[in-house]
């Protein structure tokens, strides 16, 4: 594939998908950069990529360009970079800016690039829009066990999505859907590991107390849960059938499943995950689309 990936930004996401991506781009064909630029050579050092001295050489550069950046650092790096994208998007040589900040739209990141936010000169004529993918990827893709879900706007071909798809796979399940859906996706299986994080260290706790020893009860509650997950997604059965195969009358999973309900278990994971997908309602509407042009 001779397509060359510029990742803006050198976190654990945008090193985790980059991982994955140097088997499909090839290691030379991908590089980053950073606001710091020790941590751009640190990622790239990491899966033998290059270093872009700065995000409007990746710009400059990039086929498909990651925006691996925290939500409220987007807009910066957006009006960064607008100028360049603009110049290769009326050259007929558009690249594909891949966002990963939650509760960004499509729209919202066109808009800034495309010159059409608050703040534009009123004799300023917004071009065609830029092509853009929103993915909403999650910690396991640092050991290709991610969940990525995908959405992308018109101007992206079928060609492109596949191609993207193909470099994402490598960091785990990748899913299309519409971008309706993704703020319930960030909530999902965005935050998710983190809520079942809790939920594999409380059930080792639990064993501890019990009298298990402490490195025996991480291992076995990880590999239930690892278990547990395998079963949903290879039977096809729903996880209510399968708690129902465990739980016989009288014994010792009812009587537990007792005490979880009694904790409303339930109901405070579905708050938990309707709060992450508010917060990032929150974070797509509280960031400004003000931006100043850069004249060229």
């Amino acid at each position: 594939m001779n397509i060359t990936i510029a990742c803006i930004g050198s976190g654990n996401m945008g090193l985790a998908l980059m991982k994955g991506a140097t088997g499909v781009a090839g290691e030379t064909n991908i590089g980053f950069s950073d606001a710091d630029p020790e941590k751009a050579k640190a990622a790239a050092a990491a899966v033998r990529a290059v270093v872009y001295n700065s995000n409007l050489e990746a710009a400059t550069k990039g086929d498909y360009i990651f925006l691996a950046v925290k939500p409220q650092v987007l807009p910066e790096v957006l009006a960064e970079i607008a100028p360049i994208v603009r110049d290769r998007l009326a050259g007929g040589k558009a690249p594909i800016l891949v966002s990963i900040a939650a509760g960004w739209s499509i729209e919202r990141i066109q808009a800034i690039v495309g010159g059409s936010g608050t703040d534009v000169p009123a004799d300023h004529a917004p071009i065609a829009s830029v092509p853009v993918v929103r993915i909403m990827p999650n910690t396991p893709a640092l050991i290709s066990k991610g969940m990525i879900a995908l959405a992308a706007s018109p101007e992206v071909s079928l060609e492109k999505i596949a191609e993207l798809e193909k470099i994402l796979q490598a960091a785990g399940d990748v899913d299309r859907l519409d971008e309706r859906y993704m703020d319930a996706v960030t909530g999902l299986s965005g935050s998710g590991p983190a809520f079942v994080y809790l939920f594999i260290e409380a059930l080792s706790d639990g064993a501890v107390n019990a009298g298990l020893p402490r490195d025996k009860a991480l291992r076995y509650a990880a590999q239930t849960v690892l278990g547990a997950a395998a079963m949903v997604q290879e039977t096809g059965k729903h996880p209510g059938e399968l708690k129902d195969m465990v739980a016989s009358p009288g014994g010792t999973t009812i009587a537990g499943i007792a005490a979880l309900e009694g904790g409303a278990f339930r109901g405070t994971v579905i708050q938990a995950v309707e709060a992450a997908w508010h917060r990032s309602l929150e974070l797509g509407q509280s960031q400004s689309i003000t931006v100043t042009l850069v004249a060229r």
